[in-house]
């Protein structure tokens, strides 16, 4: 694999996250990446000329028989004034959630 995570990576992508990584676990981590990318360039190297693309299980030649999928049934939502009432903080329309995107 010709492109490698270094310690500056790992160190933005922490950020990004807001984690506190010790220097241990950002060479631990720095570690992990590394050897996911190498699994993936060996995957990369797969024959996959005969293998359909597909985006949902159920695209398969012998997909799951249409009785084991739920019906798609509208049903009536939970009464606001019960959740309301078990939230954490709620102005009786909305949910309060601490702010967590700082930029």
């Amino acid at each position: 694999m010709s492109t490698k995570v270094n310690l500056e990576d790992v160190e933005r992508v922490a950020e990004l996250a807001h984690l506190k990584l010790t220097p241990d676990e950002t060479r631990g981590m720095l570690h992990d990446l590394n050897a996911i990318l190498d699994y993936i360039a060996q995957l990369n190297e797969l024959d996959t000329e005969s293998v359909a693309p597909l985006a949902q299980i159920n695209e398969l030649q012998n997909p799951i028989p249409a009785s084991s999928l739920r019906s798609d049934l509208v049903q009536p939502s939970l009464d606001r004034s019960l959740v309301m009432h078990e939230a954490p903080e709620a102005d009786g329309v909305f949910f309060k959630v601490p702010k967590v995107i700082e930029r």
